[in-house]
């Protein structure tokens, strides 16, 4: 059963869409609203960062969103970011022995991600999730981030024994689109809709979908003094998940010249251009296309 679920918005200050949902749930009365449709679940609504969310920033000190690790929860750290995992984690968790069925965590992107699912497992529950959500939401897209163990994963998400994570784009930081706010509410209800078909033994087989296997981030170009030398190549841009083929022009250097893609296979970029990763000099990543 997954009966006890935590929506989650804000773990980001300045994603707005999870946190407007979260507000109007509250507001609204979610339990009075959705209830019927949701007889056999048990949902909290949290705003995780609520000092980054007045500030209208990512975080205050530390990237809420990476403190979840084993090893980070254990540590006694004074970033506020730190601090406040512990918290969650008390709160969601503990990590590892969770009381939590369900952790959705609710973000947005800068990049033209669209609808995306972010599953960080494929067992049979999030292989049945991926396909009901591509099944009722054709045109989300499915994001396999299982590199490493789930529970080696920094994510808030983490903590519950399950987690998932909602990432809607492209939005501006800071910002409320209506059209990305609208698929936000609807992935996140098609999650809670699988949860309640799950529980009630009413899930259909539903055939196999695209998903994508993320692969490794891709840095800008820099100099010797650490500084970039090119800008994302306009054909490029905007288009998350579409193939990137051998020989495709990525990156356009400063003096006019173009940088293309130089491995053997073709990739399927996501996360491209994100504002959030500008620090890190991240300028996509990228991902194989497999089915499930």
């Amino acid at each position: 059963m997954i009966n006890k679920i935590a929506l989650v918005g804000g773990t980001h200050g300045n994603e707005t869409s999870g946190i407007q949902l979260i507000h109007n749930w509250q507001s609204e009365g979610f339990s009075d609203a959705l209830s019927s449709r949701y007889s056999s679940l048990d949902v909290s609504l949290t705003i995780a960062n609520p000092d980054a969310l007045s500030a209208n920033v990512r975080f205050v000190e530390e990237d809420l969103n990476r403190q979840f690790t084993l090893e980070a929860l254990s540590n006694s750290s004074d970033a506020k970011e730190a601090k406040l995992a512990k918290k969650l984690n008390q709160q969601f968790g503990p990590k590892g022995n969770s009381t939590t069925d369900l952790v959705i965590d609710i973000h947005n992107t800068t990049s033209n991600m669209g609808a995306t699912l972010i599953i960080l497992e494929a067992d049979d529950f999030h292989i049945q999730l991926a396909r009901f959500v591509k099944h009722h939401m054709p045109e989300a897209n499915i994001l396999l981030e299982d590199e490493k163990p789930y529970l080696e994963h920094g994510y808030l998400c983490t903590t519950g024994k399950r987690g998932v994570m909602i990432e809607v784009g492209a939005q501006p930081q800071g910002v409320l689109r209506e059209d990305v706010y609208l698929l936000t509410q609807t992935m996140a209800e098609v999650i809670l809709d699988f949860c309640q078909a799950y529980n009630t033994d009413s899930l259909e087989q539903y055939a196999e979908c695209e998903v994508f296997r993320l692969g490794e981030n891709i840095k800008f170009p820099l100099s010797a003094e650490g500084k970039r030398t090119a800008m994302i190549h306009h054909s490029l841009q905007d288009n998350d998940f579409a193939p990137l083929i051998p020989g495709a022009p990525v990156f356009r250097t400063f003096d006019g010249k173009d940088i293309e893609w130089q491995e053997a296979q073709e990739t399927y970029p996501h996360f491209i251009n994100e504002a959030a990763y500008h620090k890190l000099d991240v300028a996509f990543a990228t991902a194989t296309r497999l089915m499930l």
